[in-house]
């Protein structure tokens, strides 16, 4: 153990970060590396299914992908499954953890106590910065709402902001953690989140293209597959207005850079190419060397909307030169049947948002965070 970890105190040796980790976004992934920070070896405790029931509501992934995804994360050593909701100290010592790390948010049980007082209370508790403008309650309220707001200009936020505000119980207070706000990306973060490591001369590089919206299972489990070709993965994320254009309504559900933090937070990962064309062409395999082009099977979209698009194969150079290969990711996870999910348990979503917001507002009232209108 050496060094001084973000907030100038020493590094731990094992250190513990948990949560319900639920639709993996990068905000969960920037809290993750982050933690990791503090310590040699982050160990990440994941929350099955009932407890999150009890204390939160229904999650839209279940356990077990729950548990992959946090695995996949390129800054997670070990994933402790089935990780108590309330952390303790006999939880931090059991897996020989010398702290935990939390966003500087606040986690709230059922009836509404700080799951981390204990913690606190021993001076076993460390904070970081939790990343503003994304939040799992956030993307199932940009699906609920079916509004393009979040890929749009700036001064349709209020609009957004105000609809997403109506989602709450108490009309007289917001909770300084759940809000809706924009989340402002910029070349800080995404280096924090890169390689940063060309491929090198020996380096056979892979090829792989797609929106990753909302990334999900299948999305992991496909670039894992994909990985395999080489040693050397570049992703290409389609911009908003190609993925929009193909695919219509509100998609992508996430912006361009909230889809390219996500992909980059993953381990099979080593770059990726922004608003990378729809058509891999010569230029684009030329220009990074690439000896595979991958694509999965599995995701083949039923909602793509008539556009000039679909009548091309983006594939066809790749196909030319012999380097295209498909493969079967193993899941039949989609974005699509994310948002079905969701569409399709409105009430308990939104419900779920509201005694979130309601538990956290009135908790920030207490703690004078917040003014409360007369």
């Amino acid at each position: 153990m050496s060094g001084l970890a973000p907030d100038g105190l020493p590094k731990g040796n094992r250190v513990w970060a948990d949560g319900c980790y639920d639709m993996v976004h990068f905000g969960h992934a920037n809290q993750l590396r982050q933690a990791k920070q503090f310590g040699q070896k982050l160990i990440v405790g994941v929350h099955n299914d009932e407890e999150i029931r009890l204390h939160k509501g229904p999650p839209v992934f279940n356990e077990e992908e729950r548990y992959r995804m946090v695995a996949g994360i390129k800054w997670v050593d070990e994933v402790v499954v089935n990780a108590p909701y309330v952390t303790t100290v006999e939880t931090l010592d059991k897996y020989q953890c010398d702290f935990c790390i939390h966003g500087d948010d606040i986690t709230l049980t059922a009836d509404g106590k700080d799951t981390y007082q204990e913690v606190k209370d021993k001076k076993r508790y460390r904070e970081c910065k939790r990343t503003c403008g994304v939040s799992t309650t956030d993307l199932v309220g940009r699906m609920l709402l079916l509004t393009k707001n979040h890929h749009t200009q700036d001064e349709h936020i209020e609009q957004h902001v105000e609809r997403a505000r109506s989602l709450s119980t108490d009309n007289v207070a917001m909770s300084p953690w759940t809000r809706v706000s924009r989340f402002i990306p910029t070349t800080t973060t995404i280096l924090e989140f890169a390689e940063g490591r060309p491929p090198k001369p020996t380096d056979k590089v892979v090829y792989v293209t797609g929106s990753f919206d909302l990334f999900h299972i299948g999305h992991l489990s496909f670039l894992e597959k994909a990985k395999e070709f080489g040693d050397y993965l570049i992703v290409g994320i389609l911009s908003d207005q190609t993925v929009n254009q193909y695919k219509g309504s509100n998609h992508p559900i996430m912006s361009i850079h909230e889809r390219v933090l996500s992909v980059l937070a993953y381990k099979p990962v080593n770059e990726v190419v922004f608003g990378a064309p729809y058509e891999i062409t010569s230029d684009i395999l030329d220009q990074f060397n690439v000896k595979a082009v991958i694509n999965g099977f599995r995701d083949r979209d039923s909602s793509i909307v008539n556009c000039p698009l679909t009548s091309i194969d983006p594939f066809a150079e790749a196909k030319h030169r012999g380097i295209y290969h498909e493969v079967d990711s193993g899941s039949d996870m989609t974005t699509d049947l994310i948002i079905d999910r969701i569409i399709n348990h409105r009430l308990e979503y939104e419900t779920r948002n509201k005694k979130k917001e309601k538990k956290e507002a009135d908790v920030a009232k207490a703690l004078n965070l917040i003014k409360v209108e007369e």
